[in-house]
């Protein structure tokens, strides 16, 4: 079955002079791979992931050029058109994708980057993009489990951290005092679930909950740490003289935090420096 907005791994059947032609079975019949996606790997008889949309005549066709993102994603893109219809983003492909007035939470502009659900409009079998998140996120949560490990995306900068988007599916928030390393809006980042609140809001965070029980003087390194873009230079090898300027520690007790948080796999130690993963 062809899914239109995403990867397909089809078969090629014949090839002419402008391309060659994919198996798109009885829904969809011969699907053209224009020539200047052809590539070495295209042999008639073998079979080849293409990505597949509607060209701006709204003919189904082929490429082996893959988007930034596909259909059911979120991404953040750049506006780099407006016309009558609405405005246009670039997500890596020749043609770039509309966002239709109807779609926009907001007038947008050339330049502005923005996060963009991209959908198929089941009418049209068109590729759009949305700005309106909300319509796309489910508003009562699934039963997550403490701990459970999610995909996030970060969507806003807010007074009490982030809010992010949970596995393309639900609102979160993830404080600002347990971020420890430099993140900014459209980052994909591995998180966990901290609590289903009684209100049905979900608060995440990037670490697991043993992390949280680490002393006072390993989150004062890692406060620093984060204060430094997320990368210092000083190791188990600096001088106790350095520690102690920088950290206002001992180097025996600097040694035992760092070992905590490599142990956690929240650092790594390198020959000159120690970096937040």
């Amino acid at each position: 079955m062809v899914n239109i907005g995403k990867i397909n791994h089809l078969t090629i059947v014949k090839e002419v002079d402008f391309g060659m032609y994919l198996d798109g079975g009885e829904d969809f019949g011969e699907i053209l791979l224009p020539l200047r996606y052809i590539t070495p790997a295209c042999i008639v008889g073998e079979s080849v992931d293409v990505f597949i949309y509607l060209d701006s005549e709204d003919r189904i066709i082929a490429t082996t050029d893959f988007p930034l993102a596909m259909v059911d994603d979120f991404a953040l893109l750049e506006v780099v058109d407006t016309a009558p219809m609405g405005a246009f983003v670039d997500w890596g492909l020749a043609k770039d994708l509309l966002i239709p007035f109807a779609e926009q939470k907001a007038d947008l502009r050339i330049g502005e980057k923005v996060i963009v659900k991209i959908y198929l409009d089941e009418m049209t079998e068109r590729i759009t993009g949305s700005t309106k998140v909300d319509r796309f996120l489910d508003q009562i949560p699934h039963e997550f489990e403490t701990d459970q490990e999610v995909g996030l995306m970060v969507y806003s900068k807010t007074d009490l951290g982030y809010k992010v988007i949970i596995n393309n599916e639900f609102w979160g928030l993830l404080y600002e005092n347990e971020v420890f390393k430099p993140i900014q809006r459209g980052d994909f980042i591995k998180g966990y679930i901290k609590q289903v609140r009684e209100d049905e809001k979900i608060d995440v965070y990037l670490q697991k909950a043993g992390y949280w029980n680490i002393d006072n003087v390993t989150k004062s390194v890692l406060d620093k740490l984060k204060s430094q873009a997320g990368y210092m230079e000083v190791t188990d090898k600096s001088s106790p003289d350095t520690i102690k300027h920088i950290f206002g520690i001992s180097k025996k007790s600097f040694k035992k935090a760092i070992g905590s948080l490599y142990k956690e796999k929240i650092i790594t130690i390198e020959d000159k420096g120690i970096r937040l993963l």
